[in-house]
């Protein structure tokens, strides 16, 4: 799968609201709690990558992975979910780092 470019930074609140079934209300707060819970995975899965530690690599990219799809940040969704896949299987031929920056750069578009 090829790196995704996003940019969500003029996501529909309430498109978002009716994909994933809430009240507009709660979609600022639950943006900004996966901006704030998800930094300190951001963090760790990048010093994981520079260590090729493949079973953190996995966690953290897990962690993102299912936070993103519960928000219907696709394109975060699917390139973590490639990432872990790599790292479960301990592929050294996987670029990490450019999936990393990829999605560091799709979560930083966020606005809540």
């Amino acid at each position: 799968m090829p790196i995704l470019k996003a940019d969500y930074s003029s996501i529909s609140h309430e498109e978002m609201a009716a994909s994933i079934g809430l009240s507009i209300k709660h979609i600022p707060i639950l943006i900004e709690s996966f901006l704030q819970e998800s930094q300190p995975a951001i963090l760790s899965l990048k010093e994981a990558i520079e260590v090729n530690d493949f079973d953190s690599i996995h966690r953290y990219a897990h962690f993102i992975k299912g936070s993103a799809g519960n928000l219907k940040f696709n394109e975060v969704y699917e390139m973590s979910k490639e990432m872990e896949f790599a790292a479960t299987d301990k592929k050294t031929n996987f670029d990490y780092l450019a999936y990393f920056d990829a999605i560091e750069t799709a979560i930083s578009t966020l606005k809540s």
